[in-house]
């Protein structure tokens, strides 16, 4: 048995069961908290197109996640 290097799925789990999409979703809450809310709804808008028509719940995730920091975005200004 060879080890190309690539993680198992198991082992993309840290040790409390969290997943890369939990982890993704916390550092994207975290981004927007330190004032990048911007940023973080495009990389959450990215997540959301990635998992589209793939995995429904982790796509419902972002989703909730970017309607949520959208309404903190800053908007057009002016007329």
């Amino acid at each position: 048995m060879s080890d190309t290097g690539a993680a198992s799925p198991d082992t993309l789990h840290g040790p409390a069961g969290a997943s890369l999409d939990d982890i993704l979703l916390a550092s994207l809450t975290a981004l927007a908290a330190a004032g990048e809310v911007e940023e973080a709804c495009r990389l959450a808008g990215r997540a959301c197109a990635v998992h589209r028509g793939k995995d429904i719940p982790a796509w419902k995730r972002y989703n909730g996640l970017l309607h949520r920091l959208a309404s903190k975005a800053a908007g057009p200004t002016g007329t």
